[in-house]
């Protein structure tokens, strides 16, 4: 999918402003993706004792976890287009804002409904991520802008990688609130850098903002993502997950038709229905997918007992920290996904990065007898990670005029959202039924990581035969140069 360009839209062919340093624009925009990512794994230390810390019951509690991903999911799409309408700093700085008052509400409360509403805030900034992959193609000389926006990609993963050990030894050494702010202050940071060192881009596309096609997406998301994470407590048979699910189906048909009706639609159905961004779309689905496996199974893996005869009985820092490397392996690959990109073509590295994620699981298979294999095979996922993400902007963004770079890039972001919310809740589902008995405890059987790590290969090549379908041949309206000479 992506966003329509209204007629009015302007695209100036000179721009005589000053630009900051490239240097200074790429660590500004990193830096804020990496603390945004970040939000995605902050509770994760604590999500055992949260019942407790919020005097709730642990389904309850859950949905400190899940109030994030929906608020993101709904507000990415939406934050793009406001971008591509009204600026994209001011927009990103919106962003940040909203991530700075949810940590100071999740920080000053202790129960349940507060935390949902500030973790809410903090997930709605995701949005920030596909703003800055615009703002650098915008602002950046033609040179750099394929190796920039490949390490602002990257960042969504690199974020979620680095935030697992920083959060434990947080959890771990003080008050829980200190998480939150932690969070408060890094997004001040951020938010002080993008006000000094980040220009507003001249690129808008003036046009009414679709508040139909918002609210009937936000319904239709909303209505698809709440049993994909919520399904395997309620019950994937059960009424209400049936009722979501009709309900997105239904919402998700009358918002397509009432799109195709409007003269500045919040999505442009018929611009989305372009094989090189439609296959691009639904390829960033299952390599979310696949990437999610590496975040929900090996930290598992990692802190089972010894007893149960796979497991190392790491600490959670101690397992983050043996994860960590995944970040900045995503990182050290992003640049060489841009030159790859130029020299033989984005499909080829989106392809080649989904070929070596299925490699590092099946790695993962075999490799399970100590935790230096464990790190292995997670790093050669997380190059694969690397090269795929970083490719995925460079293929929506040769399929669209410059006018619509933010949306369409937030509506990509959004599609790998929805792979990782998928994979969530499948790799839940199969860790739950393939289990064992220590004592009076229940853990994964070994079969069942091997189950998840052959479903997260079969995701990875799916990609591939996705990425086969994309046409490479330049869209009529697509920009024609990327960056600025």
């Amino acid at each position: 999918m992506t966003v329509a360009a209204d007629a009015s839209s302007t695209v100036p062919d000179t721009d005589d402003r000053r630009r900051p340093a490239a240097g200074v624009l790429i660590a500004t925009l990193g830096m804020v993706g990496v603390v945004v990512s970040l939000m995605q794994t902050l509770v994760i230390p604590i999500i055992p004792t949260l019942p407790d810390l919020l005097n709730t019951s642990a389904s309850n509690a859950s949905w400190v976890v899940t109030a994030t991903l929906l608020a993101g999911a709904v507000a990415t799409p939406i934050s793009g287009r406001l971008g591509d309408m009204f600026g994209k700093r001011r927009v990103l700085f919106a962003n940040l804002i909203s991530l700075v008052a949810g940590s100071v509400v999740c920080a000053t409360f202790s129960s349940l409904v507060p935390e949902i509403i500030g973790r809410s805030l903090q997930g709605a900034a995701v949005g920030a991520i596909p703003l800055g992959i615009s703002i650098m193609r915008d602002e950046l000389p033609a040179e750099k802008v394929g190796s920039a926006m490949a390490i602002m990609s990257a960042t969504l993963g690199v974020g979620g990688a680095l935030g697992l050990p920083l959060a434990a030894v947080i959890a771990q050494n003080a008050d829980w609130h200190m998480l939150f702010w932690t969070a408060a202050g890094l997004g001040i940071v951020c938010a002080a850098l993008v006000f000094v060192f980040v220009p507003e881009s001249p690129v808008r596309t003036p046009a009414r903002f679709d508040f139909g096609g918002a609210l009937g997406l936000s319904i239709a998301l909303l209505a698809l993502l709440i049993p994909i994470t919520k399904g395997a407590d309620w019950g994937w048979a059960s009424a209400p997950t049936l009722i979501l699910f009709a309900v997105s189906l239904v919402v998700f048909l009358g918002w397509g038709a009432f799109e195709l009706r409007q003269r500045s639609p919040l999505v442009d159905l018929r611009v989305s229905a372009r094989p090189r961004v439609l296959f691009t779309n639904v390829a960033s689905i299952a390599v979310g997918f696949a990437l999610y496996g590496m975040s929900l199974t090996f930290p598992q893996l990692l802190m089972a007992p010894e007893q149960t005869g796979y497991g190392f009985g790491l600490t959670m820092v101690n397992a983050g920290l043996a994860l960590a490397p995944t970040g900045f392996v995503m990182i050290l690959l992003s640049p060489v996904s841009a030159k790859l990109s130029a020299a033989r073509g984005p499909k080829i590295t989106l392809a080649l990065g989904s070929a070596v994620i299925a490699a590092g699981y099946l790695c993962a298979v075999v490799l399970m007898n100590s935790v230096w294999e464990i790190m292995l095979a997670s790093m050669i996922v997380a190059a694969g990670v690397g090269l795929a993400y970083a490719a995925m902007p460079a293929l929506i963004m040769g399929a669209v005029p410059i006018t619509e770079t933010a949306a369409a890039n937030g509506l990509n972001s959004l599609m790998r959202s929805v792979g990782t919310s998928t994979s969530s809740a499948v790799m839940s589902v199969v860790l739950a039924h393939m289990t064992m008995q220590l004592g009076p405890h229940v853990f994964p059987s070994r079969d069942g990581f091997h189950t998840t790590f052959l479903i997260a290969t079969a995701a990875a090549l799916v990609a591939i035969v996705l990425t086969a379908l994309i046409p490479m041949r330049k869209a009529p309206d697509a920009a024609a140069t990327v960056g600025h000479a």
